[in-house]
């Protein structure tokens, strides 16, 4: 490996001088305009280091035809995309990948025109493929982060069932392989972690939240006026809406609920269609995709947040909703556990169950305004140990190749309203 970028001579550090801005290199298969949370974290991590007064540089499939290097504005910081030709994969409504058997030489001749500090890839699949050998080969700084668990791609592979065990074990052998060569790994928490050792073989694998910018997102404390089920995410199958509609229909009709979903995605059509077969049409509705700001108010008028996946490593959209002060109730599955704390910030309901995710939606909704308002107050709290500050710390420190200690998660005390 090279010199590690940064380090200083015991003098140099009696000074105490500023450690030099890095020159970065980001790899992703997804990025945006892409909206989905890997691409949001490899926005906000970019942007993030922009702001400290790094290089960055971001290597990614191309939105459209268009491909070349250019200047492109995310979370009004500049960075230079770097845009790889892609063919759009059909079976899913808009994933765009990078031509693999383009990928390592495209890679050495971006690495070789940055000259980058450090390579951090953000899927092992394409992009992270290329640029992790090419980076190897040149003794360049490597770290790996994974957001992908290959179960959720099967439903856009057309693979027949019979199939899809074998093709999970290759898809993991090949995440081996790519984060085999990365110095440092990572994943957002620590069941994430562990379910990435247990499956590739890896060790030490650094539990790092997403993180998020929690001061772009405020509390309302005003008093509920109606009963709105809130969920914003892809909208796919694993995302198992179809619990969250089919739990809808077992709510009290003396609450009045109704179901707003955030989002698009290759299910859309088909849940409009079995929200018509449950005679639940005129309470739910399908807004697409929103601005950030429509998001927010998405979240402020919303009364609990719905969380039916069942494959989660993060979920940075719940992590939005506590830092909006939003009671959650999710799946108890993957890493959800790790944000909704079960009779606190909301509640966990058994996976795939329409029954028990109404007895949890009812639980909040019928709460006392004192027992609604705690649930808020402690969505709050949690979140704090989320923030976006610290995930970027820590992988300046491994960018750097620093010894890290994983951010703490504890919670952290909030004031509440009068």
């Amino acid at each position: 490996m090279s010199d590690t970028p940064g380090a200083t001579s015991p003098n140099a550090a009696d000074r105490a001088e500023p450690e030099r801005p890095l020159r970065i290199l980001i790899g992703a298969d997804t990025f945006a305009p892409d909206v989905n949370g890997a691409a949001r974290f490899a926005e906000r991590l970019a942007a993030g280091l922009v702001e400290r007064g790094h290089d960055v540089h971001v290597v990614a499939p191309a939105a459209s035809r268009k491909s070349g290097s250019w200047p492109e504005v995310h979370e009004g910081q500049e960075i230079t995309a770097h845009r790889l030709h892609s063919w759009r994969w059909y079976p899913h409504d808009w994933l765009r990948f990078a031509l693999p058997w383009r990928i390592r030489q495209n890679s050495a001749r971006i690495i070789d025109a940055v000259k980058p500090d450090v390579v951090h890839f953000q899927s092992h699949i394409i992009v992270g493929r290329g640029l992790s050998i090419e980076a190897e080969k040149r003794g360049i700084r490597i770290v790996g982060t994974n957001h992908f668990m290959p179960e959720n791609m099967l439903e856009f592979t057309l693979l027949p069932k019979a199939w899809q065990d074998w093709a999970v074990g290759l898809a993991w052998k090949a995440a081996g392989r790519t984060f085999g060569r990365a110095e440092s790994v990572t994943t957002p928490t620590l069941k994430a972690a562990q379910f990435l050792e247990k499956h590739t073989g890896l060790e030490n694998v650094h539990a790092i939240s997403c993180g998020i910018d929690a001061h772009k997102y405020s509390p309302n404390w005003a008093p509920r006026t109606e009963n709105r089920i809130l969920f914003v995410g892809r909208v796919t199958g694993e995302k198992q809406i179809d619990v969250l509609l089919r739990a809808l229909t077992l709510l009290p009709d003396s609450l009045d609920a109704k179901v707003e979903i955030v989002g698009g995605g290759d299910q859309k059509r088909n849940l409009e269609n079995l929200a018509v077969e449950l005679g639940i049409a005129d309470r739910v509705t399908f807004t697409g995709y929103v601005t950030d700001e429509e998001l927010r108010e998405a979240y402020h008028r919303a009364s609990v947040l719905a969380m039916p996946s069942i494959a989660e490593l993060q979920s940075i959209v719940t992590m939005e909703a506590m830092a909006s002060a939003l009671p959650v109730v999710a799946a108890n599955a993957m890493a959800l556990p790790h944000l909704v704390h079960d009779g606190q910030n909301g509640y966990l309901f058994e996976p795939s169950s329409p029954t028990d995710l109404a007895a949890k939606l009812r639980t909040v909704l019928e709460a006392s305004p004192d027992d609604y308002n705690a649930m808020k107050a402690s969505s709050l709290k949690y979140i704090k140990a989320h923030d976006i500050t610290r995930t970027l710390d820590t992988f300046e420190s491994l960018y750097r190749g620093q010894r890290v200690t994983d951010p703490v998660t504890e919670s952290i005390p909030v004031i509440l309203p009068d």
